[in-house]
C-alpha cells in the first residue's frame, strides 16, 4: 500500500521510489497491482517524459493480462509519439503485452512496421524486437511482416558499411545488438520461403566476409549470420561459407566458442555433410580438449562425422580416444563406435576385431546388448570361426576383469573349442593348443572372484558343450549342483542329469547353435530371443531340438527333467 500511496504522489522523486518498489515488490497475483492501473494509465498521459518512462516499465515488468488489455490503446499511443525515449520504451512495453495477451498482437502491427524507418537506434531495436515477438505467435502477421525484409536489409547494410560512431561502436562493430536482433528476425522471415530468402542472400554473404573475427563482438555478429544462413533457403556456397565460419570458430582459443561451433555443427551433420567433413581433423583434435563439454560435443561430431569412405581413418582414432577418455564417456564412445561398425564394417574380420579391442578396452562400460550381438555376428561368419576362437582364448589367458569379453569367449569357447585344438588358423599365427588348457581357463574363470553370476552361466555351459567336444567333465559341472546362485545351481543339476539319466540325447542337446538372423534391434543379455525372431539352420546341420531353447547369451541348454 505504501508502493500505491507514493506512486499516486505528484512529485517526481516519490513516483520513482513506488514505481521501483512496485517493481520489485509486488507481482500480477497481487490485489495491490490493480490498485496501481489508474496511476499508470494517468502516468502514461503526463507530459514528463521520465515518469512516462517509469509507468511504460512498471508495466512491462509486472503488468497482468487485465491491466494489458486496459492500457494497451495507451502503449499504442504512446508508439506513434513524436519523443524517441518513449516510442522506445513502448515498443518494449509492447512486447510484454504481446507475450501476456496474444490477442493483443494485432493492435500492434501497423506502428511497429513504421517505427522500422526511425533514425534512432534504440526506437528501431525495439521495433525489430516487437516485430520478432509478433511473428512468432502469428503466421498471418509473419506473412504480413515479410514485406519489410528489404528495409532491414537497408538497415542493416547501413550498420554494417557505416563508418565509427562513438555511440554505437563496440570494439570496432556499429551497434552489434542491433545487428544481431536484426539477424535472428531475418532467419525467422527467411525460414520456408524462398523470395524472402533471396532479398537476404546478398547482405549475408557481406556480413560473412566484412566483420572482423578477433573480437568477441565480431564472433557474435558472425555466429547470429551463421544460424540465419543455415536457416533460411540460402544458396550452396553461402551454406559452405557459413560452415568454414564454423570452421573457424574450432581453432579459436576460446572454449566457449568452441563449444557453440560444434553444437552448431552437429544439428546440420546431416543435411551439410560434405562441408562439415572438411573440417574433420579439426573437430577429431577437438577430442583432445581439456574441457569435458567441449570433449562431449567433439565426440558426438566425430561419429556423426563416419561414412564408409573413412571409416577406417576415424575409427582409429575413435579407439585411441577410448583408451584415454574420460570414464563417463566411455559408454557413449563405446556404442558410437559399436553402431559405425555395425553400419560401415568393410570386411567381417575388421568388424569383429574393431568389438573386440572394445571390448577389451572398455568391456565394463559396454551395453547389454552387446554380448548378444557380437555372438550373433560370430555365428554368422562361419568362415572366421577358427580365427575368432584363437583371438578370444588368447583375450581369455590375458585378462578376464572385462567381463562382457569374457562372456563371448566363453561362448566362442564352447560352441568352437574343438577349433583350438587343430591349430590350422589360417587367419592368424596357428597355436596347438592342449584340451586340459582350454578346460582349465574355463575353470579359471568359474572360480575367479571378478567374474559375474552370468560370466559363470556362460563358462559353465560351454564346459558343459565341450563334453561333447573334446573330452569329458563330469566333476566340474557337478561341482556346482550345490551353489549358492540358483541359476547356477539349476543348470548343473540339469546338465548333471544329461550326463547319467539322459546321457543318449547329450549329443544332440549340446550340438552346435544354428545361425541365428536377427530382426529386432537387439535384445539384453540375459534375455530369450523373441518368438517373431526367426532361426535358418544352415544345409547339412541336423535341426535342432525341441528341447532346447537357444538365444539367452549363454548356450542356455534348458531340458525340462
Amino acid at each position: 500500500m505504501e508502493c500505491v500511496r507514493m506512486i499516486a504522489s505528484p512529485r517526481y522523486s516519490e513516483k520513482r521510489v513506488g514505481y521501483l518498489g512496485a517493481m520489485m515488490l509486488l507481482d500480477e497475483k497481487q490485489d495491490a497491482s490493480l490498485l496501481i492501473t489508474n496511476s499508470i494509465k494517468n502516468d502514461l498521459s503526463n507530459s514528463n517524459q521520465y515518469i512516462q518512462s517509469l509507468a511504460l516499465c512498471t508495466l512491462a515488468c509486472m503488468g497482468s493480462a487485465e491491466m494489458c488489455r486496459d492500457l494497451a490503446p495507451e502503449i499504442d499511443r504512446l508508439l506513434r509519439a513524436s519523443n524517441s525515449y518513449i516510442k522506445k520504451k513502448a515498443a518494449l512495453c509492447a512486447v510484454h503485452i504481446v507475450r501476456k495477451v496474444h490477442d493483443l498482437g494485432e493492435l500492434f502491427t501497423k506502428a511497429a512496421r513504421s517505427l522500422l524507418t526511425e533514425k534512432n537506434h534504440g526506437v528501431v531495436h525495439g521495433a525489430v524486437v516487437l516485430i520478432t515477438e509478433l511473428c512468432e505467435r502469428n503466421s498471418e502477421t509473419l506473412e504480413r511482416f515479410r514485406k519489410t525484409v528489404p528495409d532491414l536489409v537497408q538497415i542493416m547494410k547501413g550498420l554494417v558499411i557505416s563508418g565509427y560512431s562513438p555511440d554505437h561502436d563496440v570494439a570496432g562493430i556499429s551497434d552489434p545488438f542491433l545487428q544481431v536482433r536484426i539477424l535472428r528476425l531475418l532467419r525467422i522471415l527467411g525460414r520456408n520461403n524462398e523470395a524472402a530468402s533471396d532479398a537476404m542472400n546478398d547482405l549475408l554473404a557481406q556480413v560473412a566476409t566484412n566483420t572482423d573475427s578477433t573480437k568477441t563482438v565480431g564472433n557474435a555478429v558472425l555466429y547470429e549470420t551463421v544460424l540465419t544462413v543455415l536457416d533460411i533457403k540460402s544458396e550452396s556456397g553461402l551454406r559452405v561459407l557459413a560452415v568454414n565460419i564454423l570452421g573457424r570458430f574450432l581453432l579459436n582459443n576460446d572454449r566457449n566458442i568452441r563449444y557453440i561451433a560444434m553444437t552448431s555443427l552437429q544439428k546440420i551433420v546431416g543435411t551439410d555433410h560434405n562441408a562439415v567433413q572438411r573440417h574433420r581433423g579439426t573437430i577429431v583434435d577437438c577430442l583432445k580438449d581439456q574441457d569435458a563439454s567441449v570433449k562431449r560435443r567433439a565426440l558426438e561430431l566425430s561419429l556423426a562425422l563416419v561414412s564408409a569412405s573413412n571409416i577406417r581413418s576415424m575409427m582409429k582414432e575413435l579407439l585411441s580416444f577410448l583408451s584415454s577418455c574420460p570414464p563417463e564417456l566411455r559408454s557413449q564412445t563405446a556404442s558410437g563406435i559399436f553402431n559405425a561398425a555395425e553400419r560401415y564394417a568393410p570386411s567381417q574380420r575388421w568388424h569383429i576385431d574393431t568389438i573386440l579391442h572394445v571390448l577389451t578396452t572398455a568391456g565394463g562400460d559396454v551395453r547389454d546388448e552387446t554380448v548378444p550381438n557380437l555372438i550373433q555376428l560370430i555365428t554368422n561368419t562361419s568362415e572366421l570361426h577358427c580365427y575368432t576362437v584363437h583371438k578370444l582364448y588368447r583375450a581369455l589367458l590375458s585378462d578376464i576383469s572385462q567381463q562382457p569379453l569374457v562372456q563371448v569367449a566363453c561362448w566362442c569357447i564352447g560352441e568352437y573349442g574343438d577349433l583350438l585344438l587343430t591349430g590350422e588358423c589360417q587367419e592368424t599365427e596357428p597355436v596347438q593348443v592342449h584340451r586340459d588348457y582350454v578346460l582349465d581357463v574355463l575353470e579359471t574363470v568359474l572360480q575367479s572372484h571378478m567374474s559375474s553370476p552370468s560370466t559363470r552361466g556362460f563358462a559353465l555351459t560351454a564346459t558343459m558343450k565341450l563334453s561333447t567336444r573334446i573330452t569329458e567333465n563330469v566333476d566340474i559341472v557337478s561341482i556346482y549342483g550345490s551353489c549358492i546362485d540358483v541359476e547356477l545351481q539349476q543348470r548343473a543339476v540339469e546338465y548333471n542329469a544329461l550326463f547319467k539319466k539322459y546321457d543318449h540325447m547329450r549329443a544332440a542337446v549340446l550340438e552346435r547353435m544354428p545361425v541365428i538372423e536377427k530382426n529386432s534391434q537387439g535384445h539384453t543379455n540375459g534375455e530369450t530371443i523373441k518368438e517373431s525372431q526367426t532361426v535358418k539352420v544352415k544345409p547339412g546341420e541336423p535341426q535342432q531340438p525341441a528341447n532346447q531353447v537357444q538365444g539367452d547369451g549363454k548356450n542356455s541348454v534348458r531340458v525340462t527333467l
